[in-house]
């Protein structure tokens, strides 16, 4: 059982990093409880609960992303991309994400959250390897929410299960990075216990200057 596709004929309740891993069922589920529904299907504070307010949606829903999602997470990329100021730096089409997703060899894997029939987050994430650790962790590419579903959980249940997945595989870290300017989203990464590695600075050579080194990588080796 595997985390990008089915096996025909079985029921895809297990997950699998490039197709190579066995795992267990999914381990947890983000279900509204049967009592917060009445039977128009509209959802009410929860039996107990002295909030009174209507809720706008269930309890997030998480699951594996499935290749008829791939349209909808390339327009959450780009709406993503839109929030951090940097949408003209988006190249990526629809078949490449396709293609990264649910090719023969998936470079990276999705998780989406629904309210109700709607795709309304996705986390992208691939592996990673730490040599002081020993083991894989999980990078996390891209999180992201449709701001008028923010509020609700989604985020926090995208997470949540990612690190369900790290620690039912023996994973060591789950990381990301957020922009310095963003601080809602830093006061809710610190709300949940993961902590900034101020001592760290990240760099990327693309672009021209890749091209500049890899050129000079050949020619010295010529």
């Amino acid at each position: 059982m595997y985390l990008t596709r089915p096996i025909p004929g079985r029921t895809n309740t297990g997950w699998s990093l490039a197709g190579q891993i066995p795992a267990g069922p999914w381990p947890y589920k983000y279900r509204q409880p049967r009592d917060c529904w009445d039977r128009s299907g509209v959802t009410r504070a929860p039996v107990g609960s002295d909030d009174a307010r209507p809720y706008a949606e269930p309890v997030p829903n998480v699951r594996p992303a499935r290749e008829s999602d791939v349209a909808r997470i390339h327009t959450l990329v780009v709406e993503l991309a839109t929030y951090e100021r940097s949408a003209d730096q988006v190249r990526a089409t629809a078949d490449q994400l396709r293609t990264a997703l649910f090719g023969t060899q998936p470079a990276a894997y999705a998780l989406v959250a629904e309210a109700g029939d709607e795709v309304v987050g996705f986390a992208l994430y691939f592996r990673n390897f730490s040599t002081w650790e020993g083991v894989h962790g999980i990078y996390l590419e891209d999180l992201y929410v449709k701001p008028e579903h923010r509020g609700a959980g989604h985020g926090k249940a995208l997470l949540g299960s990612l690190a369900a997945l790290a620690v039912e595989r023996g994973y060591a870290r789950l990381e990301w990075a957020v922009l310095d300017w963003n601080q809602p989203s830093i006061n809710f990464y610190r709300s949940i216990g993961a902590v900034p590695l101020d001592e760290w600075t990240v760099y990327r050579l693309s672009g021209d200057p890749l091209l500049h080194v890899a050129r000079q990588a050949r020619d010295e080796s010529a």
